[in-house]
């Protein structure tokens, strides 16, 4: 009567070891999966990474033009910063290159201490080239059309970050570049990486 026990004891202890095991099993499993990195939220985040990345741009192209000769640009120079004498002094440094100077002295109070960069260009859509060739004069210039200017002379706003015009090697090659800029380089809108178009196959 002794030996069904013994049976029941060890038909108990072996289905207790099957179902340890197949728990460490699933627990090994498991961890495995998140090592791996194939869960589901892993897949869903890396979704949108493969989407097509549209191209936009920050600014306008600009069209080439042929630039005039300094003898042909009239400029008046203003002092947008807080140092005093720079007006006078780089109105000098324009004529000696032949341009014309028509005006100096401080800037307005719409530019007054609001130009960051070294010089803002401002003139009218008639002067657009005329303003190109006084900002190959600054190297760090922008160029600002105002619709609503009618007059063909050109302004430029001394900004903070100026310290002298440029070498007249430099404002060759600026020159050059101002008279044919180059394409905005285009951004992402979506900030995704651009994908590259998969080839279609080749026919037989």
């Amino acid at each position: 009567m002794r030996r069904p026990k013994k049976r029941g004891r060890i038909v108990a202890a072996v289905i207790a070891s099957v179902v340890v095991l197949g728990l460490f099993g699933y627990g090994a499993l498991q961890l495995f999966d998140v090592f791996k990195g194939d869960d589901g939220d892993t897949k869903a985040n890396a979704a949108p990474q493969n989407r097509p990345c549209t191209p936009t741009t920050t600014a306008p192209a600009l069209k080439p033009m042929a630039l005039p000769q300094p003898a042909g640009v009239t400029v008046n120079v203003y002092n947008a910063t807080t140092r005093g004498g720079l007006a006078k002094t780089t109105a000098d440094a324009f004529a000696s290159r032949g341009f014309k100077v028509k005006a100096f002295g401080n800037a307005s109070p719409p530019y007054d201490k609001k130009v960051t960069q070294s010089a803002l260009i401002v003139a009218g859509p008639a002067a657009e080239a005329a303003a190109r060739e006084a900002g190959t004069q600054v190297a760090g210039s922008m160029v600002k059309i105002d619709p609503t200017r009618k007059d063909k002379n050109v302004d430029v706003m001394i900004g903070n970050a100026f310290t002298a015009l440029a070498s007249p090697a430099d404002a060759a090659k600026a020159r050059v570049v101002a008279a044919n800029p180059p394409p905005p380089k285009a951004v992402c809108a979506t900030g995704a990486p651009a994908t590259t178009p998969a080839k279609a196959p080749a026919k037989p």
